[in-house]
């Protein structure tokens, strides 16, 4: 019986050694000792872009290793999600998620992944509004035009997002729901895609990435007619939310999430929580993303996981409400 006991104690002993050598070894490959790829599911040029080289630069210069970005459009962000999802789980390939893909297609699609399983929360990255814009040849210059045309003209008009099950299509539904009216979706592949078709009048409207729209509205281009926020965006201060314009308490706030392929031991998803914390809390590098209407939330990876949980519950229901399906 002795024997056994100290069998056992021995047994007990190398494998809390085993797990503190294991710990160790996964804290020493962060940084990781090979150029890392920051993946991002949107087009370039669009928010999603222009925030993933910023902050790139930034976490390049702080772990001393390149990291580049890797626009793997398509799908709503879908594509860029599924790649992660099946990416080596050693740190070197992270990911710019968003809502779309986190808490909306599970409830639209059968994706190729699983997000809660196959991916793991980082932090929080950035959360802003969303912006209805349309083309000046539209002739409408308030929310109460556009809504007064669309009822006038029923699946007329049409709105652009940037996939199906993006956020600014579930803003998009959310509004018909709202206002009473049928604008028809049309999807893109990104937010520069879907500014361009608004400049070209291909499509009559967008609810676009403040730092997307905001040149082209102050070049009277496109007009702003609302944001989707509870507070207007700082990037657009004199454009009325939703909210202010007739619609109480509309609120679709879009944002963006760091995560990493499930399987990424917890020492390096802790190390990149502190790298990505540490440069989205930097003064100047909020001063740029907010210059684009992209507010900084970092956070810790507990905090994210329950948050993708609660915005999964929230856009769940208007997918159910509106029967939307994948398109």
């Amino acid at each position: 019986m002795k024997k056994n006991l100290l069998t056992l104690a021995a047994a007990a002993v190398l494998a809390a050694v085993c797990a503190a050598l294991s710990t160790t070894t996964a804290a020493q490959d962060f940084p990781p000792k090979k150029p890392v790829t920051l993946v991002v599911g949107f087009a370039a040029g669009g928010g999603a872009d222009t925030a993933a080289r910023l902050i790139a630069r930034r976490l390049s210069e702080n772990i001393g290793q390149t990291v580049v970005v890797d626009n793997r459009a398509g799908a709503g962000g879908n594509i860029a999600h599924g790649y992660v999802a099946n990416a080596p789980a050693d740190g070197s390939v992270i990911l710019l998620g968003s809502i779309g893909p986190l808490s909306i297609a599970p409830h639209l699609m059968k994706l190729s992944y699983d997000p809660v399983r196959d991916l793991a929360p980082i932090t929080m990255g950035l959360n802003f509004p969303n912006v209805l814009v349309v083309g000046t040849e539209l002739g409408v210059k308030t929310l109460a035009e556009y809504i007064a045309l669309a009822k006038k003209k029923p699946g007329a008009l049409d709105f652009a997002s940037t996939g199906a099950g993006s956020a600014s299509h579930l803003a998009g539904e959310l509004f018909n729901q709202r206002a009473g009216v049928e604008v028809v979706h049309v999807p893109y592949k990104g937010g520069a895609p879907a500014m361009v078709d608004v400049l070209a009048g291909r499509v009559a409207s967008y609810y676009a990435v403040p730092s997307t729209a905001a040149p082209y509205v102050e070049a009277g281009k496109v007009v702003a007619l609302a944001t989707t926020g509870l507070t207007r965006a700082p990037s657009l201060p004199n454009v009325p939310t939703l909210a202010e314009s007739g619609l109480p308490g509309f609120n679709a706030t879009n944002w963006y999430a760091f995560v990493a392929p499930g399987k990424t031991p917890v020492a390096i998803l802790d190390g990149w929580n502190r790298e990505i914390v540490k440069v989205l809390n930097e003064p100047d590098v909020k001063v740029q993303l907010e210059k684009h209407g992209l507010t900084p939330m970092p956070g810790t990876r507990e905090a994210l996981g329950r948050y993708i949980a609660s915005e999964s519950v929230v856009w769940g229901k208007v997918v159910k409400d509106r029967k939307i399906t994948a398109e």
